[in-house]
């Protein structure tokens, strides 16, 4: 959680509350989980904190379980958010690998090719992860940077998100594997059942999830507000918006 979104937070009087996807941080692995099995994490967590209706949002790969949550927790959730999320694999009418970063595009390709393979990259990956430095990062992430997020990605927002994730990947590979492995199946819900208020951002400048991404999800989100800005890209969205979706989902509340 980057310290400009608690900042907000706390200035709007939000209770923010983040947690560890299974396999991450803390949070012990689910091998097989489904994008859909997060909402029994959230809601397990809502009940433990005495809480009876709360917004949701979640970006890059948390957005298609922010989504899931929209689907399928109405008497939870009040509004949903997703910043820069992805679409599912394989969804008509989608071209999923157009305009993304090679790196993104080759690991995707590879899960669904050779999976071992894909497994043993995962933890090497980790490993290079483990082992960077922020001044690494512009490097390490050449191929998904496109100029505008490369001058978003100053030294101090490359320090924050690394050490995010090494964090979560302290105890090892399992939670970032069963996410890739996750978000590549059937995500388990439907987008026709989406019944409270979902606000959807996405950027044509993000290589690391490309735009039609969000144009697919924009049009199969019934009753969605839609934010398809030809100025962001995944890193700005990520670091400059987070205050717009606090502000909407406080109105939602």
């Amino acid at each position: 959680m980057m310290a400009s979104w608690v900042r907000d937070a706390e200035q709007r009087g939000i209770h923010l509350l983040s947690y560890d996807r299974p396999g991450y941080g803390g949070s012990t692995p689910q091998p097989g989980r489904s994008v859909a099995d997060c909402t029994h994490d959230v809601r397990v967590i809502a009940e433990a904190f005495g809480i009876e209706r709360l917004g949701v949002w979640g970006v890059s790969g948390g957005g298609p379980h922010a989504l899931a949550c929209a689907a399928l927790l109405p008497d939870l959730v009040t509004a949903v958010a997703s910043l820069c999320s992805p679409a599912p694999h394989g969804a008509e009418g989608l071209d999923f690998y157009a305009g993304m970063g090679r790196d993104n595009a080759d690991d995707m390709q590879l899960l669904l090719d050779d999976p071992t393979a894909a497994r043993e990259k995962c933890r090497a990956d980790r490993e290079d992860m483990l082992a960077a430095t922020p001044e690494w990062v512009h490097q390490g992430l050449a191929s998904l940077l496109s100029p505008t997020d490369a001058n978003a990605l100053t030294l101090e927002v490359a320090t924050e998100l690394l050490a995010g994730f090494q964090s979560g990947l302290a105890p090892g590979d399992e939670g970032w594997w069963e996410d890739n492995v996750a978000e590549m199946q059937p995500w388990g819900f439907e987008f026709a059942d989406i019944q409270v208020p979902v606000q959807l951002w996405h950027g044509a400048q993000d290589r690391f999830v490309p735009f039609q991404h969000g144009q697919w999800l924009a049009a199969h989100i019934p009753g969605v507000d839609a934010h398809l800005t030809e100025i962001d890209g995944h890193i700005t969205l990520t670091v400059n918006r987070v205050p717009a979706v606090h502000e909407w989902l406080l109105q939602h509340s």
